[in-house]
Order: structure tokens, then C-alpha cells, then sequence
């Protein structure tokens, strides 16, 4: 049930945020064990930077933390400053707070 009713916020949050070549989109997805997040051009469909936390150590927290610090360093050497953040359908807590707050850190502004 749990899955469905993500797809559905997920859905319903899509509906108002696209990606363009001045904003793109910063999509999280958090996993049982993992965390990913890539920044994408929703106008050409292409993935602009990634990041995951497959290679960090640390808690689940410090990984995500890390992941969007790692995200924002990779994001403006492309120099892509600004973001607009997708949450995913996951609630702004924990994990994908963390990871937000690196990439705020590590200097996107959304």
C-alpha cells in the first residue's frame, strides 16, 4: 500500500513541476537501502548529473547528506545553480531531507 499511495503523490506533485534547461529538476529516490538523485532537463529528456550514495559510508543520514553534497559539486561545475526539487512522492523527512540539505550546502538554491 505504501507504494501506491507514493505513486500517487508522486503523480499529483508532477503535475506542477518540469525541469528546463535554466531550472532543472533535482528527482530523489530512496530506497530500502540506498539513496539516488539526478538533475534532469525534462525539456530534451536528458539526465544532466547523478549522484548515489552506493560508494559513501556512514549512516543511511550521513550517506544522504553526502550524496547531496557530491550532487551539488558535480551540478555547478556543469554550472546549474538553481534546481527544482522532486521530492518523488517520498515525505520531506529524514532521508531526502538530509539530502536536500546537502545539495542547499554544497550551493544549489531551490
Amino acid at each position: 500500500m505504501n507504494r501506491v499511495h507514493r505513486f500517487k503523490r508522486h503523480k499529483r506533485i508532477r503535475k506542477y513541476l518540469a525541469g528546463t534547461a535554466q531550472n532543472p529538476r533535482l528527482a530523489v529516490f530512496r530506497s530500502s537501502k540506498h539513496i539516488y538523485a539526478q538533475i534532469i532537463d525534462d525539456q530534451t529528456g536528458k539526465t544532466l548529473s547523478f549522484a548515489s550514495d552506493n560508494k559513501e559510508t556512514g549512516t543511511k543520514l550521513e550517506k544522504a547528506y553526502k550524496t547531496g553534497k557530491k550532487l551539488a559539486e558535480k551540478a555547478t561545475k556543469s554550472k546549474i545553480t538553481a534546481v527544482v526539487f522532486d521530492r518523488g512522492g517520498f515525505l520531506y523527512h529524514g532521508r531526502v531531507e538530509m539530502l536536500a540539505k546537502g545539495a542547499r550546502e554544497g550551493g544549489l538554491e531551490f
